[in-house]
């Protein structure tokens, strides 16, 4: 068998069998096909999958180091690569797996740096508004862009999808892929479908229940305006009517950011970070939490503690006289 007819054998059962989302095929596809770019000559046939050795795919990783690849990407490609020979080994396409002998990059353990509840609620508070003088005159029209239309019916919008990445620790993927039938507004949950197409049920609380009351007609306004025919099902809509991406809702919370604080570097996940750190610090359970999130392994979640053990201790070394 090809590379490619066993690349979209494998495809097919990550789509039909594991029900991955379309990111995770986009990816793996991506990752897959950059493997068979490497091992096909310009002008010749590719090399036989049955002749991709563990040393081959270590000249692939060197490869990509060569490119200036970071080791996270790397790590990614390379779990990608032992996924797909996996399945071909358990197809019996392959009698061994390659990929399992290539060592992973070693990666720097990486602590979320989190504003502190305080930060965040202030930073919530104030959307939108703008102070007199030149500044408030950058800031309006920044503003004014996108986000005030008509009665601020944007700002509503952007309000109602700060408080809920806060409130419910979503993913922007999955924030961006939630209908209407997802909520439940008199329990104030919301139905999720996370990685793995996974679902879970996660709250939201007063705050963000205000914001969405508050741009509910903003979006039946949005889809009577729409000029071609809007998507009825999505929550968070553009001003034509369509999904919102996951790259425009990036680009509404760095807009506000650069609003409140030039020297944060905040983005939907940092929200996430957030969410799950204070539930963490004022007494939270970690299993709780790891629902909440909706992440397979305790350990991805056990980093928050790390988050909040050093907060923790600059807290001390900044306060206590003996530190």
């Amino acid at each position: 068998m090809t590379i490619h007819a066993a690349i979209e054998r494998y495809i097919y059962h990550l789509r039909f069998v594991r029900n991955a989302s379309p990111s995770t095929l986009r990816n793996y596809r991506k990752d897959l096909e950059q493997l068979l770019e490497y091992v096909t000559p310009p002008g010749e046939k590719p090399m036989a999958l049955a002749d991709v050795s563990h040393l081959v795919i270590r000249e692939f990783v060197g490869h990509l180091h060569d490119r200036k690849l970071k080791k996270t990407s790397i790590a990614r490609k390379l779990a990608a690569l032992r996924s797909f020979f996996r399945f071909c080994v358990r197809e019996k396409i392959l009698r061994d797996n390659p990929a399992r002998l290539v060592a992973t990059p070693k990666l720097p353990k990486r602590i979320p740096n989190v504003l502190t509840a305080e930060e965040i609620s202030t930073f919530l508070d104030n959307l939108g508004r703008v102070e007199p003088g030149a500044e408030g005159a950058r800031v309006s029209k920044i503003l004014s862009k996108r986000a005030v239309e008509e009665g601020s019916l944007l700002l509503k919008r952007d309000r109602a999808i700060l408080e809920l990445l806060y409130a419910s620790g979503l993913r922007v993927s999955e924030l961006t892929g939630l209908n209407l039938a997802d909520f439940d507004r008199r329990e104030q949950t919301v139905r999720v479908l996370g990685k793995g197409r996974k679902e879970r049920i996660v709250p939201y609380g007063s705050k963000a229940e205000a914001a969405l009351e508050a741009y509910w007609p903003v979006r039946d306004e949005i889809l009577h305006r729409a000029s071609r025919e809007p998507d009825h099902q999505a929550v968070f809509l553009n001003h034509l009517g369509q999904r919102l991406t996951s790259r425009s809702v990036v680009n509404i919370v760095k807009k506000y950011v650069r609003v409140a604080n030039s020297n944060w570097d905040l983005h939907p996940h940092s929200l996430r970070h957030a969410f799950a750190t204070h539930l963490l610090g004022d007494g939270a359970d970690l299993r709780a939490i790891q629902e909440l999130l909706g992440h397979a392994s305790l350990s991805t979640t056990q980093r928050y503690t790390h988050a909040t053990i050093e907060q923790l201790m600059a807290v001390y070394d900044k306060s206590h006289p003996r530190a």
